[in-house]
């Protein structure tokens, strides 16, 4: 099997080259001109508003499947930069889509990673849910998302293209931007362990209750749906089990070496959170046989060693890791 990852330069493309790499598939990356992908697999520059060069890329190739994972993916930075992050999340799948189109490579299996955010503001009851609940976006970038998924759905059914839509729930481990809560804590932890900062932590709102997945899981999830998943079809990855962010906070200090305290930081607090975002995933589990199988606790130990050694490899505190 012959791969193309679109966008491998970020926190998943390294995660998922592994995963199909050490499935004995032949992998193909691409990424910006000015990104490094630092995994030992043939990688290309490209930019995805250019149609002609996803074209030509295509033709070298001749890939079996095409991960696209090429996004502007930060929802703070969707509300500062709504026509950017419309362009690449929106225009940038047209794009692709008309290259394969055009070239007459509709039989190419192409995998649109979208996200949980696509579900937005949720009705009460329900969770957890399904594929085939209403899409409710609440800021730019699920927009765009739930926009890419929908087109997506359009070419599969106008033009009998093999198309499988993703909507990824939260995913962390080792290597994730500090923006994100597990790695947040983590960092957090282990800069308190060196004495890069008092032993207090900030943390936002505990009582939201998130589905968390180790992005090691997640990529098998895409490996697995791209050998055995139904072509125009929708698919929620997650663990399937939401737990409150408290508890994910207890799990890390469990870990840490020193006793820490917890302060809230009214900067992280959200003025309006959904309490509970939950996916049903039977429908991947039916199709595939994948479940989540690395624990919370593994993630979070895992996220905190990385941090550790990252800090002791630098010696002072860091810049936010992407």
């Amino acid at each position: 099997m012959k791969a193309l990852i679109i966008g491998a330069a970020g926190f998943v493309g390294g995660y998922l080259i592994r995963e199909l790499s050490s499935a004995g598939w032949e992998v193909h990356a691409t990424c910006l001109p000015n990104e490094h992908i630092s995994e030992d697999c043939p990688s290309y520059p490209l930019d995805i508003m250019k149609k002609e060069d996803i074209t030509a890329i295509l033709d070298e190739i001749s890939p079996d499947i095409i991960y696209h994972l090429a996004a502007q993916s930060s929802v703070s930075v969707s509300w500062k930069r709504p026509q950017l992050t419309a362009e690449i999340n929106v225009i940038g799948t047209i794009n692709l889509l008309e290259a394969l189109r055009e070239a007459k490579k509709q039989d190419i299996r192409t995998m649109l990673i979208g996200s949980g955010e696509e579900y937005g503001y949720i009705r009460e009851g329900a969770c957890p849910l399904s594929e085939s609940e209403p899409l409710n976006p609440g800021n730019i970038y699920a927009a765009t998302k739930a926009c890419q998924g929908m087109i997506g759905e359009i070419y599969a059914r106008a033009y009998r293209m093999d198309i499988i839509m993703v909507r990824a729930f939260n995913h962390s481990g080792p290597a994730q931007s500090n923006i994100f809560v597990i790695s947040d804590f983590c960092r957090q932890i282990a800069e308190i362990e060196k004495g890069l900062r008092e032993p207090v932590i900030s943390v936002g709102n505990l009582s939201a209750k998130r589905d968390f997945t180790d992005v090691r899981d997640v990529v098998r999830a895409y490996r697995l749906l791209g050998e055995k998943g139904r072509k125009g079809t929708v698919y929620n990855v997650g663990r399937g089990r939401a737990v409150e962010i408290q508890f994910i906070l207890d799990t890390a200090l469990s870990f840490a070496k020193l006793p820490i305290e917890v302060r809230q930081d009214p900067n992280r607090m959200r003025a309006s959170d959904i309490p509970l975002i939950e996916p049903d995933v039977s429908r991947i589990s039916a199709d595939t046989g994948w479940s989540a199988q690395i624990t919370m606790e593994q993630t979070v130990l895992d996220t905190l060693d990385y941090w550790r050694k990252k800090l002791m490899s630098y010696g002072t505190s860091l810049g936010t890791e992407h």
